[in-house]
């Protein structure tokens, strides 16, 4: 293996260059380098780096959505490899996500989902505008073991609440664990309303998804 190209995998998702990422990824396949050694060991250290520089105001949203971005281009690459040999990431846990019926807002959702992704959640977002009875029907489908809600303004945040409800009265709770985040929404907030989980940020949400499913 060669720690050159390794290290090179995990500078391009720092300087956050899908095509850089990419490129390498199609080079270490060239080369004979499991695909799964490659994400693992290239790909995800570079994205915690970055989680890391943002979480102490080193970098900033433009440059993480930038390093994520950089790690999906190279997971599309690296995953039909996978899938040829029944190569398969350990799954830390299902994380059903989406933005609240009401709000279009998509990015920070979309940053924790591509987080979540990388640590080896397998994620199943809806997207945004989403509606309380989806979260439950996706939850069902895929045996998830958390649902995350995000909310970006005062007036849809009682939609997480509303979430909860269903989750309940569908008979999910409290197994299946409520992450909820966004701008507008506090630890209070989520301690009112009855969440599991509060995700300040992308870092913060992974790290308490993670002690939510007991990784």
């Amino acid at each position: 293996m060669s720690q050159e190209l390794i290290a090179a995998m995990r500078q391009s998702v720092v300087d956050g260059d899908p095509d850089r990422a990419a490129e390498l990824a199609v080079q270490a396949l060239a080369e004979g380098m499991d695909p799964l050694v490659a994400i693992e060991e290239g790909y995800v250290p570079g994205l915690r780096d970055v989680g890391e520089q943002f979480s102490c105001g080193e970098m900033y949203l433009p440059e993480m959505m930038l390093a994520a971005r950089a790690m999906q281009k190279a997971v599309a690459v690296l995953e039909p490899e996978m899938a040829k040999t029944a190569q398969q990431r350990q799954v830390t846990g299902r994380v059903v996500i989406g933005t609240v019926k009401g709000d279009i807002h998509e990015i920070g959702k979309s940053l924790v989902a591509m987080m979540l992704s990388a640590d080896g959640f397998e994620v199943h977002d809806l997207g945004v505008d989403v509606a309380p009875e989806r979260f439950v029907a996706k939850a069902q489908e895929v045996g998830a073991d958390i649902v995350a809600v995000s909310a970006l303004l005062t007036t849809t945040m009682t939609g997480q609440r509303t979430v909860i409800d269903a989750l309940a009265d569908a008979g999910l709770r409290p197994g299946v664990k409520v992450l909820v985040g966004g701008a507008p929404v506090t630890r209070a907030w989520a301690d009112q309303i009855g969440a599991d989980g509060y995700g300040e940020d992308a870092v913060g949400a992974v790290k308490v998804a993670r002690g939510l499913v007991g990784a």
